[in-house]
This record gives structure tokens, sequence and C-alpha cells, in this order.
């Protein structure tokens, strides 16, 4: 846990996962002024979970009026399909949600304006607007972790599809015929390419069970079947960016998540790999996310200030 005091406008900001929650006040300059997880508790149910988030959002909220602070708005961010405009959880395997208006019972329960968004399109925002996309004004976050998906932001708002599921850059499938997803596809991108997926492949070939960060740490180092491992997955990564970079056109690739941390180890080879397939494609950059995993919370609190914003500007226009 960590906090920092001190007067002024904050946003209650929540970014939940299927085993824990990340919370925090975060002031409307930027800064995180107090952080806190709670574990989710899933089993539990929706209707208690959603409860359980409610209640964690005004415990935070009367923490900050106790430190002199004033919450303007609050920003929830969630996995799973999220109808943004209207502020519900449409589906969220991992929360048991299906059609869950949470925007509305967090606003309900607190008394300000408050914004529901994606988690993977939450840290997409974080990053494009206060971290390793900054200044770019189209970006594609992508997060490779034990999926792979993706968040594209331009002009500094995020593109969430006809039905809310836009960045599932991990179902591309870029290995016909290959290793079943759990979408019902085979050879999708993160089938190949995401972080268990890398550690997953070095066992099937050495029967070695080692995690994607220490196969890259042996590919570097020269170990042939590492080495084997990660050009393929870097291969099938950089066919992934090029099919988005043909639909998407972007300026920057920020790459995060788990395998993200590798750095230049990934980001030097797929780099080449991707500027070895562009023909009419403009060869965008590609740059290692910044703000760790505080991203989901960050973008969040924007989420929430946007809410706020929107907020007080249909009150002028009465």
């Amino acid at each position: 846990m960590s906090s920092a005091n001190g007067p002024g406008p904050v946003v209650v900001a929540m970014d939940i996962g299927g085993t824990g929650m990340k919370c925090g006040v975060v002031a409307v300059d930027g800064p995180v002024l107090h952080t806190e997880r709670h574990d989710t508790l899933a089993s539990r149910g929706p209707a208690a979970v959603a409860a359980a988030i409610c209640d964690v959002a005004a415990g935070l909220a009367d923490r900050a009026r106790g430190l002199g602070q004033v919450p303007v708005a609050a920003g929830v961010a969630i996995p799973g399909v999220v109808d943004e405009g209207r502020g519900v959880a449409v589906f969220a395997a991992n929360l048991g949600f299906r059609d869950v208006p949470l925007r509305d019972l967090v606003a309900a329960r607190l008394g300000i304006p408050a914004a529901l968004g994606h988690d993977m399109r939450a840290a997409g925002l974080a990053e494009a607007r206060l971290g390793a996309g900054h200044g770019s004004d189209d970006v594609i976050f992508v997060g490779i972790g034990t999926g792979i998906a993706a968040a594209h932001v331009r002009g500094g708002h995020t593109n969430s599809g006809a039905h809310g599921a836009a960045g599932e850059l991990g179902h591309i499938v870029v290995r016909p015929g290959g290793p079943a997803c759990a979408c019902g596809q085979r050879g999708c991108l993160e089938t190949i390419a995401s972080a268990a997926s890398v550690g997953r492949r070095y066992a099937a070939l050495t029967g070695a069970e080692i995690t994607a960060a220490e196969v890259v740490t042996r590919a570097v180092a020269g170990e042939d079947a590492a080495g084997e491992i990660w050009r393929e997955t870097v291969d099938a990564l950089a066919d992934g960016l090029l099919t988005a970079q043909a639909l998407l056109d972007t300026e920057v690739f920020v790459i995060g998540g788990g395998l993200g941390e590798a750095g230049e180890a990934l980001l030097g080879p797929l780099r080449e790999a991707l500027a070895a397939r562009v023909t009419f494609h403009r060869m965008p950059r590609l740059v290692k996310a910044s703000l760790g995993d505080t991203a989901g919370l960050r973008g969040a609190a924007l989420l929430g200030l946007d809410a706020l914003a929107a907020s007080d500007s249909s009150v002028e226009n009465e």
C-alpha cells in the first residue's frame, strides 16, 4: 500500500481482475495518491462482487475525504465485453457478470459521475495519454501476457467497436491449422506468442517447464531450443502486427504485459521482422510500455475524468 496526503479534487479508480482489484485515489492532475489491493473473490457470485466493488469504492472515497480531498469522479476497468456507452458489464467470465449496470451502481453509491471501461482499453488509454505513447495521435497498445489483446487509441480516445469487443489481436489467425485456441479457432496469435504459450511450447520441445521470461533469458544467452521458440514467437507477433498495421495504420505500437518486460530482447528482433514484412505499409515505431501494472488503474482514472467532463458539459448545455 502507498499513499500521499494533500487537499484537492481526486478520482476513485479501480482496475478489477478475476482474482484481485487494484484500487486507488488519483489526483485530477495525474499523480496516484493512494493505492490498495483487495481480493475479488469471484466465487461469491456476481451480485457479491458488484457489491464489493461498490464497498471498496466507497471506502476509497471516505479515505480521500478524511484527508481533505474531494472525490469528483470514479472510474472502473474490468475484463470481458463492456458496453462503455451504457456503462454495462455485458459479459465477464472471470467475474460472473452478465449485463451488470456497474457504472450506475458505483455512481449511485458515491454520488459522483462514474465510468466503466474495458481493462485493456483503459491501460491503452493511459499509455497513450500519459505513458510511452504520449505525444502520438494514433497508438495501439498491445498487452502480451496469459493472452494477447490490444487497444487502439486515436485522438486520445479508445475505439471499443460496434459490440464492445474491439482489440482481440490475439485471435488473428497467423498459423492456419496451428495449435487449438480456446476461442475455437486454430493457429491464433496467442497460441504461439502469448507468455503462456511460449512457456508451453518450450516445455513441449525440451521437457523443461520454465517461464517465458526464462525462455527469453536462455535465448539471449544462445541456447538453441530457446532461440528456436523465441524466433517463432517474434515471427508470429510480426505477422499479427502487420495485419493490425494494414487495417489501422498506426503511428506507434506500445508493447506491454509480462512478455513486454523483455524490452529490447523482444523489440529489437520484432522491429527487424516487421520491417522485413512491410510493403506499402508505413513502418510504425515499436516502444516498450512505461506505466507497468499501474496502467489499468491510471486508465480507469482517466475514464472517470472523461465522465466528469461529459457531465459538466451536459450541465452547461442545459
